[in-house]
C-alpha cells in the first residue's frame, strides 16, 4: 500500500488526521512545536510541518475514504496521477523530527518570481530571481552579475 499526500484545507491538518485516524485509516501529520509571541505572552504551540498537506497509507481501491473527513479538499497530483510517497521518504520525516539537532526549521515552497538572498558562499549576500523550480534544482537569475545559475536546492536552502 503506498502512502499519499492529501491536501487540505488552510488550518485543517491535525482536525483532519484525527478524523482520519478514526475512520480506521493511517494517516501522518508531521508537525512542530513553535513559539508564538502575542504582545502579553509568549506560548508554544504545536503546528504542521507542512501547511496543508498530510499523508495517508491506504489501499488505491479505498482512496475516496479520505473525503468522510471534512477539511479534506484533495489528493496531490504529479503528472496527472496522485502523489505517492516512499515508505522510506516517510521514515526519513520521522527520524528527522525525533532528532533533537534540528530545534529551528521551516520548510517555505520557492516560487517563480521570487527573490532571494543567497546566505552563504562565494555569492553570499547577493540577490537573486527564482526562474524555474524544478524536483532537486533551481534556476536563479543573478543581476547584478548578469547570470542565469542552476543549483541543487540544498545548497541553497
Amino acid at each position: 500500500m503506498p502512502w499519499y499526500v492529501l491536501r487540505s484545507k488552510p488550518q485543517h491538518e491535525i482536525k483532519s488526521a484525527k478524523i482520519l485516524e478514526q475512520l480506521g485509516l493511517e494517516v501522518y501529520c508531521p508537525v512542530i512545536t513553535e513559539i508564538r509571541q502575542w504582545s502579553d505572552r509568549k506560548k508554544k504551540v504545536t503546528v504542521p510541518l507542512f501547511k496543508s498537506y498530510l499523508f495517508v497509507h491506504l489501499d488505491p481501491a479505498n482512496r475516496n475514504k479520505v473525503f468522510e473527513a471534512p477539511g479534506i479538499l484533495n489528493y496531490l497530483f504529479w503528472l496527472k496521477k496522485p502523489a505517492i510517497v516512499r515508505e522510506e521518504e516517510i521514515e526519513t520525516i520521522k527520524s528527522w523530527l525525533n532528532d533533537d539537532a534540528y530545534q529551528d526549521f521551516k520548510v517555505e515552497a520557492f516560487k517563480p518570481g521570487e527573490e532571494i538572498e543567497i546566505k552563504n558562499g562565494k555569492l553570499a549576500h547577493k540577490k537573486a530571481i527564482i526562474k524555474e523550480v524544478g524536483a532537486k534544482r533551481l534556476k536563479l537569475i543573478l543581476p547584478d552579475l548578469g547570470w542565469t545559475l542552476s543549483t541543487r536546492i540544498q545548497d541553497v536552502i
